[in-house]
């Protein structure tokens, strides 16, 4: 459950500010992702685990009424829901603190449990808020069986081991992550382009790096391509990388090309940056069809 505080400015360091409101926001990348999944027009199962409280049961609620199938979720008497506190700005920025709860508890044997979902499926979406020896066992699991696997490494990790890199189909992080995990502090294209290289050298199929109004770059042995992000005035950016994740692997589902997939998740994404809040920003598959159109009729006037 995302807790929302808005604000003028980011509080410093030391620093105690007044804030302008407080709201209470279904959230959590995995479970953005899968609404933004079932919103695009894929047919999602969601794997995970919430506590037996009120946050629990307004996210599994939330998330069937966007059509995800919740069936699965697994249900913790002893741990909370997971929580974030989410500080945003009137520019649009956010900072995020993650308090995991219920999630540590998505555990391997949950996932050994729901082995037909694996088999049931074609794509498998990852992010990184729950135990890390999950995301392992989840990621080698979908490789033996030849599903697709995309990985969103956030809140990134400092590094990703070989047997895991070898395994990802599409690697999805923002500058920050993936500076972070390669280890450099880049800040220009040809830098991005570099960090996501090395990556493609370690056996990752696909890099895609998501850079907010500068779009997003894809890098694999093909080449390189650069997307522009659609200008929009961004209200909040919460869930703008959820929401291309999902968006995008809905997209792969259909059959569409990597670069159809990117520019339906980066429409996508630059309509809900317009919106605030996380799970409630993301747009519906008509709304995203019918922006996607009429930029691109935009751009060949």
């Amino acid at each position: 459950m995302d807790m929302v505080i808005k604000v003028a400015d980011m509080p410093k360091t030391g620093e105690t500010i007044l804030a302008r409101s407080l709201s209470y926001i279904p959230g959590g990348k995995g479970a953005n992702q899968a609404c933004a999944v079932a919103k695009a027009g894929g047919e999602c199962v969601m794997l995970g685990c919430i506590g037996s409280d009120e946050f629990g049961r307004a996210q599994k609620e939330n998330l069937a009424a966007c059509g995800v199938d919740v069936t699965g979720l697994k249900v913790s008497n002893t741990q909370p829901t997971g929580t974030a506190v989410i500080n945003v700005s009137d520019g649009g920025d956010n900072s995020i603190v993650v308090i995991q709860g219920a999630n540590n508890e998505c555990d391997t044997a949950y996932l050994q449990d729901h082995e037909s979902v694996f088999e049931a499926c074609d794509i498998v979406v990852l992010q990184m808020e729950i135990p890390f020896e999950t995301i392992c066992f989840a990621v080698q699991k979908a490789a033996r069986l030849g599903r697709t696997v995309i990985l969103n490494p956030a809140p990134a990790p400092k590094e990703l081991p070989q047997d895991i890199l070898s395994c990802i189909d599409y690697l999805i992080p923002n500058e920050t992550e993936l500076n972070r995990l390669a280890g450099t502090e880049g800040d220009t294209l040809e830098e991005y382009q570099s960090g996501a290289e090395a990556f493609v050298r370690k056996g990752v199929q696909n890099v895609i790096v998501t850079m907010g109004d500068k779009g997003c770059l894809l890098v694999n042995e093909a080449g390189t391509e650069l997307f522009p992000a659609r200008k929009v005035t961004a209200v909040d950016t919460t869930a703008a990388g959820d929401c291309f994740c999902g968006s995008f692997a809905a997209a792969i589902s259909e059959g569409k090309s990597i670069g159809e997939a990117v520019r339906f998740a980066n429409t996508a994404s630059s309509i809900a940056v317009t919106r605030s809040g996380a799970q409630i920003s993301i747009p519906d598959r008509e709304e995203t069809v019918s922006v996607l159109r009429k930029s691109e009729a935009m751009q060949v006037r």
